[in-house]
Order: C-alpha cells, then sequence, then structure tokens
C-alpha cells in the first residue's frame, strides 16, 4: 500500500464521517418537514369551517342591517309627520292663543289703571 492509497483511504473515511454528520440535520429537518406538512393542513381544514361560519355571520349581519335600514327611514318619516303636525299646530293654535293672550293681558292692565271709586270728585 503506497502512501496515495493511505491518503485516499483517509480522505473516504472523513468524507464518509462528514456524509454522516450532515445525514443527522438532513434527516431531523425531514421530521420538521412533515410535521410543517401536518400543522398546515389542520390549519385548512380548521380554517374552511372558520370561513363559512363567517360567512353565515356576515349574511346574517346584512339581514338585520337592512332591517335597521327600514326601521330607521320609518323613524325619519315619522320625525318629519311629528315636525309638520307641531308646525301646524302651532300655526292653528298658537296665533289665536296669542292674541287672546294680548287681549286678556290688555283688559287686565285697562281694569289695574282704572281709579278706584275712592278718590272720584262728585259733581
Amino acid at each position: 500500500m503506497t502512501g496515495s492509497d493511505i491518503a485516499g483511504l483517509i480522505a473516504a473515511g472523513v468524507f464518509a464521517v462528514l456524509v454522516a454528520l450532515l445525514a443527522v440535520p438532513v434527516w431531523k429537518l425531514g421530521k420538521v418537514f412533515d410535521e410543517l406538512r401536518l400543522a398546515v393542513r389542520q390549519i385548512s381544514e380548521g380554517t374552511s369551517p372558520l370561513l363559512e361560519e363567517v360567512t353565515t355571520t356576515v349574511s346574517t349581519t346584512n339581514e338585520q342591517l337592512r332591517k335597521v335600514d327600514g326601521i330607521t327611514s320609518n323613524v325619519s318619516d315619522a320625525s318629519a309627520n311629528v315636525t309638520a303636525l307641531s308646525s301646524l299646530a302651532a300655526a292653528t293654535l298658537g296665533s289665536p292663543l296669542i292674541k287672546v293672550a294680548a287681549f286678556s293681558h290688555g283688559v287686565r292692565s285697562a281694569l289695574a289703571v282704572r281709579p278706584s271709586g275712592k278718590g272720584r270728585r262728585s259733581r
């Protein structure tokens, strides 16, 4: 056996040890990829029902918002009707009531200013 044969055997042995040392991390990395694949599968299986539930919730929310929109438009119409009714009542009753109040105040003021019978001169 020559020196080059021994050097070749040493190089082959070192290469075999290097391959063995690198095989362990690669094997562990393979296990990590297997776990990652399982995790992704579980997430995708859990996400599908969740997305269906979110879709149902959004649909129900949209229906409720349509109902609330109808209610708010009805309340707006009722508010406009109450405003019109109060304006009509103010126009119909307000002016005559103001006139009656002014007249009664004037009569009361006139009666209050009128002299009493004690200080009258006799003719």
